[in-house]
């Protein structure tokens, strides 16, 4: 069973526009609503391709009841923590080109319901065999939140798949999580290089065992302590990209869960997070594109850079 830890979980609502312009009126032509946040994208994604998830999360509010519900719509195991103040909202606005998202900041969580959501990540792992720790940290929740699971994890055996960023990252480092799955952005905000290799070595000195960078139509670049690789989409895609690196984390941890090496995982990732794009909203993917794109795209040895040799 895969866990899958979401701290700041949303209703997604996704507007779709011929057009998006600023500082001017739209008519939505689509507007889809389902349980979102990034750890409820990679759980959906797993769901649908057969793997067993449960995914622990704090709702509150109406809001809240409406994520659950949609959850419990979809098939999607989770186990709730209660909170006070009401889940989030998000918002993507999504024209032919692209998707603009606007993302609330999420309910402010007590030292209590933090201890309560700590706890149960603690009791579920004894039955996971990952861990995947997904998304934002909502206000009032500990800096340091990930870092301490990952450790709770560590103790029960479990590998973790962290996919976050600015502090929440970097506080999570010095735990040691298996693998770390920041953008190119993310990587460059928590290391300060633009060179995505060096970047990934840095962070790999400061604890994390694998990264996998996402370089969006570039695809991923992973670095370990076995190599390094890189494997990029087999056609250019266009559509809606929002969730994308979602399906790459749920590919991610599947892989880990089946014991597959970086050349198998990589273009697995790849192919399910192109063939995410090509689906109207987060947490879904078109089949047939992914299958498609599988059975052609390649992983290939990257350069290593020179501070990981030398470790």
């Amino acid at each position: 069973m895969i866990l899958i830890v979401t701290p700041n979980p949303a209703l997604d609502l996704t507007y779709t526009v011929p057009a998006l312009r600023p500082h001017t009126s739209h008519r939505v032509s689509e507007v889809a609503a389902q349980a979102g946040g990034k750890g409820v994208n990679v759980a959906r994604v797993l769901t649908a391709l057969g793997r067993a998830t449960l995914t622990v999360l704090p709702l509150g509010g109406p809001t809240g009841t409406a994520v659950g519900d949609g959850l419990t719509a979809a098939g999607i195991p989770f186990a709730a923590v209660p909170v006070a103040d009401g889940t989030r909202r998000t918002v993507a606005v999504v024209d032919p080109a692209d998707a603009t998202l606007l993302n609330e900041p999420g309910p402010r969580i007590t030292g209590a319901e933090w201890t309560a959501l700590r706890r149960e990540v603690d009791t579920r792992l004894s039955a996971a065999g990952v861990l995947v720790l997904s998304g934002s940290l909502p206000p009032g929740m500990p800096e340091d939140a990930y870092a301490d699971l990952v450790a709770l994890a560590r103790r029960h055996g479990v590998p973790t798949v962290l996919d976050a960023d600015g502090p929440a990252l970097t506080a999570a480092l010095a735990a040691g999580p298996t693998v770390v799955k920041p953008n190119a952005a993310e990587l460059r905000a928590a290391t300060g290089l633009a060179d995505v290799p060096a970047a990934a070595a840095g962070l790999r000195a400061r604890g994390a065992r694998t990264v996998v960078a996402s370089l969006g139509p570039g695809g991923l670049y992973a670095l370990s302590e076995e190599g390094a690789w890189q494997c990029a989409p087999p056609v250019v895609v266009t559509g809606n990209p929002t969730g994308a690196g979602d399906s790459a984390v749920a590919a991610i941890a599947a892989g880990l869960l089946g014991g597959a090496g970086w050349p198998a995982m990589l273009p697995d990732a790849v192919a399910l997070s192109a063939a995410t794009v090509l689906a109207p909203s987060a947490g879904r993917f078109d089949l047939a594109a992914y299958r498609r794109f599988r059975a052609t795209a390649t992983a290939h040895a990257a350069p290593v850079p020179a501070t990981v040799r030398q470790t």
